[in-house]
C-alpha cells in the first residue's frame, strides 16, 4: 500500500483485502480462506483494522483477530479459554486465562466445520455477555 494513500480512507474491509494481496504467498490465502469462514460462520460479523494491520472480527465483542507472522497466521480467539474445543484446534496461548489461539503453517490444513462451529460458539458467549 502507497504511503500516500491514506489507510483513514479505506474500510477495514478494504485494508484486509489489501493485506491479504500484499501478502502474496500463502499467508494471505490462509488469512483469506479463514476470514471466509469466520464471515460464513456468521454472516452479521463486522470487520475492523485495529492495532496497525491486525484484522479484528466482531460480534457483540471481539471475536477473533487474524495475525500473519513469517512462519505462521495466528487466529486469536478473545474469549477462547471459555469456548469448548474438543477437536484441539487450539495450540497456542494456552496458559492465558481469557485468549487462545490456532497457529497454522503453510500447507496446513483446518477442520472448516468445526472452526466455523468455534466462531458461533465465541458469537454465542458474546451475546450472552452483552445481556448480562
Amino acid at each position: 500500500m502507497e504511503k500516500s494513500e491514506s489507510q483513514e480512507s479505506k474500510s477495514p474491509s478494504q485494508l484486509i483485502d489489501a493485506r491479504i494481496k500484499e501478502l502474496g504467498d500463502w499467508r494471505g490465502e490462509m488469512l483469506s480462506r479463514l476470514r471466509t469462514l469466520v464471515k460464513e460462520a456468521d454472516p452479521d460479523v463486522v470487520e475492523e483494522w485495529k492495532w496497525r494491520g491486525v484484522p479484528v472480527w466482531y460480534h457483540d465483542g471481539m471475536i477473533c483477530t487474524g495475525e500473519t507472522y513469517k512462519n505462521v497466521v495466528k487466529m486469536t480467539f478473545a474469549k477462547g479459554a471459555a469456548l469448548k474445543d474438543p477437536s484441539g484446534l487450539f495450540n497456542s496461548s494456552l496458559d492465558g486465562n481469557t485468549r487462545r489461539a490456532m497457529d497454522l503453517h503453510e500447507g496446513e490444513k483446518i477442520d472448516e466445520k468445526v472452526f466455523k462451529t468455534l466462531v458461533r460458539a465465541a458469537v454465542t458467549l458474546n451475546k450472552s455477555k452483552a445481556k448480562g
